[in-house]
């Protein structure tokens, strides 16, 4: 951070995050707005859309008071963990109603990125899948956002918000939360490098080695297995949204590689929380 004419000159966030954090946080509003049934189930979850709708109400608000300085715990960043947190989180919050959760998850994410711009923490964050620069907090809202608005969507039978931009916005997280839900068991002996590809050029890199996993903004020079995805389905299996063997049935992702069968064992390597 640097001081000019005595005013604090700070990183601005990356070009887009913050319009897609708002829209999609107004997107998600918009679908509680239109009459929602707050009592339908979520696919694929326990929950129903009133139950999903308040997670994410007070997670945006979990990464305001992060964003702003002010420390709060939740969980240990395993997936177990988690969930009992989410858990605990529900029962001592009873608002399901559709226009107070819209409001407060809009609020809340531009209250996080107010925080963000106005650099409120300075370096690292403590977040509940570990530390992290505040930059990266931010792509990590808009991910939790997208992998909840898709279950909103899909619950109330809307078009979901999850777009090849706002993927490509979201791997600032990924990139930084991969080794920290990596499934030990599924890694212990393994040595492998991956290059992990973006339908329009948006690409990094995955090392396994002796277990251990490294995640970084460039490929390997010689990767073992390159795995190329449709930037939606990817991020949809990195959050267990979708199984892998349809989007390959349907085109959506192709491996190729002196180690070819190293590709279908890579989502496997991770447990999203």
């Amino acid at each position: 951070m640097e001081s000019v004419a005595g005013q604090d000159v700070r990183d601005p966030l990356p070009e887009g995050l913050g319009a897609a954090v708002r829209d999609t946080a107004e997107e998600i509003a918009a679908l509680l707005r239109r009459g929602a049934d707050m009592r339908l189930p979520v696919p694929g979850s326990e929950w129903n859309v009133g139950e999903a709708a308040a997670h994410l109400a007070q997670a945006n608000e979990l990464m305001a008071d992060i964003a702003a300085g002010r420390a709060r715990s939740y969980g240990d960043g395993t997936p177990q963990s988690l969930a009992a947190a989410n858990e605990r989180a529900l029962a001592e919050f009873d608002e399901r109603g559709a226009e107070p959760l819209a409001a407060m998850i809009v609020a809340q994410a531009d209250a996080c990125l107010k925080a963000l711009d106005e650099g409120a923490a300075e370096g690292t964050v403590v977040t509940p899948l570990g530390p992290m620069g505040p930059h990266v907090l931010g792509s990590y809202l808009l991910t939790h956002m997208l992998g909840h608005g898709y279950d909103l969507a899909r619950a109330l039978g809307r078009p979901h918000m999850i777009d090849r931009a706002r993927v490509e916005l979201t791997l600032p997280f990924l990139i930084t939360a991969m080794p920290r839900v990596t499934d030990t068991a599924r890694t212990a002996g393994l040595t492998a490098r991956y290059s992990i590809r973006l339908w329009g050029g948006a690409r990094f890199g995955v090392t396994v080695a002796n277990g251990a996993v490294s995640v970084g903004s460039q490929p390997p020079n010689r990767p073992d297995c390159t795995i190329l995805t449709e930037p939606v389905t990817f991020l949809l299996m990195a959050l267990g949204r979708r199984d892998q063997w349809s989007a390959v049935a349907q085109g959506r992702v192709f491996a190729w590689g002196r180690k070819l069968w190293l590709a279908p064992r890579f989502p496997a390597l991770f447990k999203a929380p």
